[in-house]
């Protein structure tokens, strides 16, 4: 507070009140009080005022609405404000109001030149006490912590000489510098409260309507309910930094709505900082210790822990800090704001502050301190080295997985990550850090996982690398996961349980991406035998079998096998799933949907999401071959809660949304199904068999809207996917029905009946009694077979549309250039490929939708523009199409096109 001196004021009544509301939001009270004490004052009785608070509670602004009250009432005003820089040099206070007296004004003011160091202590106070008696007086001292010792005491000694005088003393305090014993100013122990009036004015924080009234100031238009809730909260009634809040608040153009409280959050946060850095400024070193231990310690922070970390009694030292205005009332020390905690430590060096939190930890976990308090302790320690400290992180991480916080836990498992741990317990960590950050960054969790699986380990390892392999298998990353389960496999214990269910788990990798293994990646994993001998081998076994419709009693046999309790703990929950898949397409769907429940509590009690997700689609696809398409929608959606967001996998995404298109069409809504296909794109994005239904399942609702051609292509599509597989199981999915549902008439009648044929002789070949999935209105059969046709060829190879080679070892040769030949006679492939034989037919299956028609107007004699104008494509894409049809029928031109199509020219315009 500047000094100050007021002019001459006009004479008032003691009942007179300002014309004006006060300027002070929610000091009310106070200046109430003050405009008493000067009306008494007025009368002839002094005063002795105190005012103290915490720094930036408002003491300044109340004693300069002390000084225009007193000009108001009659009483002139001596104002000056004590500076730390001048706190060592005598009578420098007692030199401003000196000065402020003489300039104010008043008839008995003293000589301008006159030096209060001349004076004695008690001329000066005569000086004061005669310009009272002529005239009421009003002395203010603001920061009177920081007074010289000598102003100080003449302001003792004044205070003491009150009586009978008109002069009222008026003083503030900052609590973040308590007075010393002998530094309060109090009136003569002799004087009573009737002589001499006392008042001591506490500023406490602002109510909830004084920050309303200072947001309406600041805005010209109100704040809402939710922001001015957040202000308050935020600012904990301290106005000057509610005022810094809203200066920088309104500087960046926001408004004071609930869209703005982020923002809100950040400019509390700079404003705190602002005010701890002056705050510390006041403080001695000692104190800056005891805060620096309350910072690293947290809400946790004990007083024994001050005494042991600190060196100093708690006690005295919180009672100085008390006044500040940084920590919160109570028994446990803690700062109220974490701006204020971090402020407190930027002025260590990092080394510094990673040694405090070490200490800090190390002696909260000596002390038994609850785990939680010595976790977050040593997120910000140095590597303590302490085999308790992974454990104790580990432990902590996986409680905040159970209870919904998958980040907590990783920042746990990562800083864990930076101890000296055994190679073993390193993949365990990654394994474990892989499952928190999935729902958040699966990306990040796959490189972790990969990093588990390559991480130097001995045996010991194993448990882990099987977890990471299950996680890295079920997020659908099947070219990464192949080589570096079979280098995993490689250095587990060739005996032990661990060997056996990475390489069932590099088999279920390979069954659904065959074309990413390669025989130069790690070591060789063992062919999967027809009956293994182990429970995960087996799981993997009976998947392959039911894929394949070899045989379902021996699909059912090993799939039952991998599911007995003996075998829960040697199975990974993954193949389980498969395993289970496997009884759903036997027909055995109440075992098979017992068993996915004991999956899907088990999966979730070892939260791996992607695993739990499996499980649901699993289920409402066993749901829906059962034409209950409620209850598989009731399964989708338990599996959208499971996998939300980010945390959905490239292996399990499609498979959903291919799901949820089947139940809206089995409920008669193939609108619907097309917009939830319209978004995906299975020609790029989803590989594996979880593409093959998404394929399938756009077959389906293109055949269902009436568009056959487009309906014909995905369906094609699909069977090649699942026969580069080896799905050759009608179970699996029932695509020649539906395909041959969608061909024309007229043009495909011999491609449907082949389709037929062999989806009859696969279902009886497997022998399962019940309806594939989502089949019960898969459209029109197929028109009868054209009179004149020979009959289709129904073997494997027929129907095959991606098929080239013969089986391996059949001890064909390859054809000879001059062996091609156009059907009736039966064509191989391109010349010179081993594997291809002269003897296997090449039937037009083997075309993709687009080329079967080029071709077919090709057949008829149209020429290329004709057919790209018809068609509505370029004569180029027409050449290429017609390229690729010579070269899989084996022909070397439009001549032999007919006859390889098996196609009766049409009567061309």
């Amino acid at each position: 507070m500047p000094p100050t001196s007021a002019p001459r004021p006009g004479r008032r009544t003691p009942g007179d009140a300002p014309a004006e509301p006060s300027p002070l939001a929610g000091r009310e009270r106070e200046e109430a009080l003050l405009t008493a004490a000067l009306l008494n004052l007025r009368r002839g009785r002094p005063a002795v005022a105190g005012v103290h608070g915490p720094p930036g509670i408002g003491r300044s602004a109340l004693l300069d609405r002390a000084a225009v009250l007193a000009a108001r009432a009659g009483v002139r005003v001596a104002a000056a404000q004590a500076c730390r820089d001048e706190s060592g040099r005598p009578h420098s206070l007692a030199a401003r109001l000196h000065g402020a007296l003489a300039r104010s004004g008043h008839a008995a003011a003293p000589p301008p030149h006159r030096q209060p160091q001349d004076l004695e202590r008690a001329a000066l106070c005569r000086v004061f006490l005669a310009a009272a008696r002529t005239e009421p007086l009003l002395v203010v001292v603001d920061d009177v912590q920081w007074a010289d010792q000598a102003s100080l005491r003449w302001l003792q000694a004044l205070a003491r000489r009150l009586a009978g005088t008109p002069l009222m003393l008026l003083t503030a305090h900052s609590d973040a510098a308590p007075a010393a014993p002998g530094d309060h100013i109090t009136p003569c122990p002799l004087d009573g409260e009737h002589t001499v009036a006392r008042h001591t004015l506490t500023l406490g924080p602002l109510p909830d309507p004084a920050v309303g009234r200072l947001l309406a100031e600041a805005w010209p238009t109100p704040a809402d309910p939710a922001f001015q809730e957040a202000a308050a909260r935020a600012a904990d009634g301290n106005p000057a930094l509610l005022r810094s809040v809203i200066s920088q608040f309104a500087r960046h153009g926001r408004t004071p709505t609930g869209d703005n409280l982020d923002h809100l959050a950040d400019c509390t946060a700079e404003a705190v900082r602002r005010r701890t850095r002056q705050t510390l400024t006041v403080l001695p070193e000692e104190l800056h210790g005891i805060l620096r231990v309350i910072a690293a310690a947290g809400p946790d922070c004990t007083h024994p822990m001050i005494a042991a970390l600190a060196g100093a009694p708690a006690p005295r030292a919180l009672a100085r800090l008390s006044g500040t205005g940084l920590l919160l009332p109570g028994d446990r020390p803690a700062f109220r704001h974490p701006a204020a905690a971090e402020t407190v430590l930027a002025a260590l060096t990092a080394e510094s502050r990673e040694e405090l939190h070490a200490r800090a930890a190390a002696w909260a976990y000596r002390t038994a301190a609850p785990d939680s308090a010595v976790a977050r302790m040593l997120l910000s320690a140095r590597p303590a080295g302490a085999a308790w400290a992974v454990g104790l992180l580990r432990g902590e991480a996986a409680r905040h997985r159970t209870t919904g916080r998958p980040a907590d836990a990783a920042r746990l498992l990562r800083r864990a990550l930076h101890e000296p741990v055994p190679p073993a317990q390193r993949v365990q960590l990654l394994t474990e850090l892989a499952a928190a950050v999935l729902p958040t960054d699966p990306e990040t969790a796959d490189r972790h996982l990969r990093q588990a699986l390559l991480a130097p380990a001995g045996t010991t390892a194993g448990p882990a690398w099987v977890s990471a392999a299950e996680l890295l298998v079920a997020r659908g990353d099947m070219a990464a996961a192949q080589p570096l389960i079979a280098r995993a496999a490689g250095r587990a214990a060739p005996d032990g349980d661990e060997a056996a269910a990475l390489r069932a788990l590099y088999r279920l990798a390979e069954q659904s991406e065959p074309e990413a293994a390669h025989e130069l990646d790690g070591p060789r994993v063992p062919p999967l035998p027809p009956r293994p001998a182990t429970a995960a081998e087996a799981a993997a076994a009976a998947w392959r079998t039911a894929l394949r419709g070899h045989d379902i009693g021996l699909a059912r046999d090993l799939a039952r096998t991998a599911l007995a309790p003996a075998a829960r703990r040697t199975v990974p929950l993954l193949l389980q799933v498969a395993a289970c898949h496997a009884l759903v397409l036997s027909g055995d769907h109440d075992e098979a949907r017992t068993a996915l429940d004991t999956v899907l509590l088990r999966a979730r009690h070892a939260d791996v999401p992607p695993v739990a997700g499996l499980a649901l689609l699993v289920t409402g696809l066993a749901e829906l071959a059962r034409g209950r398409p409620g209850a598989a929608a009731d399964a989708l959606d338990r599996a959208r809660r499971i996998m939300p967001g980010r945390g959905r996998t490239p292996f399990l995404t499609p498979g959903l949304i291919a799901l949820a298109a089947l139940v809206r069409l089995e409920q008669g809504e193939p609108d619907a199904a097309e917009r939830l296909l319209a978004p995906a794109h299975p020609y790029g994005t989803a590989a594996g068999l979880s593409g093959a239904l998404l394929l399938y399942a756009r077959g389906r609702t293109h055949l269902a809207r009436g568009h056959r051609e487009q309906a014909l292509t995905d369906l094609l599509e699909c069977g090649r996917r699942l026969l580069a597989r080896q799905v050759t199981n009608p179970a699996f999915l029932p695509w020649r029905r539906i395909a041959a549902s969608a061909c024309d008439p007229a043009a495909d009648g011999t491609v449907a009946a082949a389709l037929l044929a062999e989806e009859q002789r696969l279902t009886h070949a497997w022998g399962a009694p019940a309806t594939p999935a989502g089949t019960a209105a898969d459209g029109p059969r197929p028109p009868a077979e054209p009179a004149g046709r020979r009959a289709p060829d129904t073997s494997p190879r027929a129907t095959d549309p991606s098929a080239r080679r013969t089986a391996p070892g059949d001890g064909t040769s390859a054809a000879r250039p001059e062996d091609r030949r156009p059907p009736p006679r039966p064509a191989a492939g391109r010349a010179g490929e081993p594997g291809y034989s002269s003897a296997d037919p090449l039937p037009r299956q083997q075309l993709t939708g687009a080329e079967l028609r080029v071709a077919g107007l090709a057949a008829d004699g149209l020429p290329n523009r004709a057919i790209a104008d018809r068609l509505s494509v370029t004569p180029r894409t027409v050449e290429l199409h017609l390229t690729k049809t010579y070269r899989k029928l084996g022909i070397r031109g439009r001549a032999e096109l007919a006859a390889a199509l098996e196609h009766r020219p049409k009567a061309t315009p």
